[in-house]
């Protein structure tokens, strides 16, 4: 029986101007919805920008941090000392086969003599310094992960890298993903809080309408459309409202990027800009659903 209705709707012409009339009406409906709440509007949608602006500041400021962090990680380089006797090259290919390593550079001893020579006076004694590589890793975090792959090498004497800056940088990076993480939860908190309340006024003035619209068969999508439209129309005022504070706040870090001479994250604020736009939009429709789910069981 369910096969035959779903083959009949199959052949039966869809009338692309009527459900574009409803889309209309459901329009209609979400605009007389925002008017029905009146002033409130105003206070609703600074509420929410200022939580955007919360969330959109410290999202783009993680993402500066994260930058400062890579690049000075990337400058971090492990000092691998080689045996005497050693090859310095063959120790190299061996080094450059291991997973995260980018890059190997070469220190000879005799120039390392010679530089220290250059900038301390020392006695005309033989070279006591060994051949050296200074090992650049992809990513700060894996510098540990890497020196205990080289510490393995027997033809390598000693090795040393600032394993206390390291892990001061990967500290700073997880209480800024911590934090991020704990602004993106209480803004859920409060946007959804904020429009199941609102929508909550909104369907007690309908109530009466909504139950006819019931009693007529509408269908309840019909009736949820609208408040859902809503929710997400004071996300999406609010991220418009939050795009003025947040342009400072770029402007701001470009400045300190230029000063420090590092470079600033690509499409970093368009980034946030979508990101924000994004969820704004959806955790206003997600509370004005829930207010639904809860006040009306359709």
């Amino acid at each position: 029986m369910n096969n035959l209705k779903s083959n009949v709707k199959k052949h039966i012409p869809k009338d692309w101007l009527c459900e574009l009339r409803i889309l209309y009406r459901l329009g209609i409906q979400t605009c007389n919805d925002i008017k029905r709440t009146g002033w409130v509007n105003i206070v609703i949608i600074t509420t929410m920008a200022a939580i955007l602006m919360i969330f959109a500041a410290c999202f783009r400021t993680a993402l500066s941090i994260s930058s400062f962090s890579k690049e000075l990680g990337s400058a971090l380089e492990i000092s691998v000392y080689l045996k005497s006797g050693i090859n310095p090259a063959d120790v190299k290919t061996e080094v450059s086969k291991m997973e995260h390593v980018q890059a190997i550079k070469i220190i000879p001893k005799a120039d390392s003599w010679q530089k220290l020579k250059n900038e301390i006076s020392l006695p005309n004694i033989d070279n006591p310094l060994p051949d050296t590589l200074h090992v650049k890793v992809d990513d700060p975090e894996n510098l540990q992960t890497v020196y205990d792959e080289i510490k393995k090498v027997k033809s390598v004497e000693d090795m040393s890298y600032p394993k206390e800056l390291a892990s001061k940088m990967e500290m700073v990076n997880h209480v800024v993903k911590t934090i991020t993480i704990a602004v993106i939860l209480i803004m859920a908190l409060l946007t959804v809080t904020i429009i199941n309340n609102t929508i909550q006024l909104v369907i007690q003035s309908r109530k009466e309408e909504i139950e006819i619209m019931r009693l007529m068969g509408v269908s309840n999508w019909y009736i949820r459309f609208p408040f859902i439209m809503q929710g997400a129309f004071y996300g999406f005022s609010g991220s418009l409202l939050a795009l003025l504070p947040l342009g400072y706040i770029q402007n701001a870090l470009l400045n300190m990027h230029k000063f420090f001479m590092i470079p600033s994250p690509p499409m970093a604020q368009n980034i946030v800009i979508t990101v924000m736009f994004a969820m704004s939009i959806l955790f206003g429709a997600v509370g004005s659903f829930l207010c639904i789910k809860k006040h009306l069981q359709v």
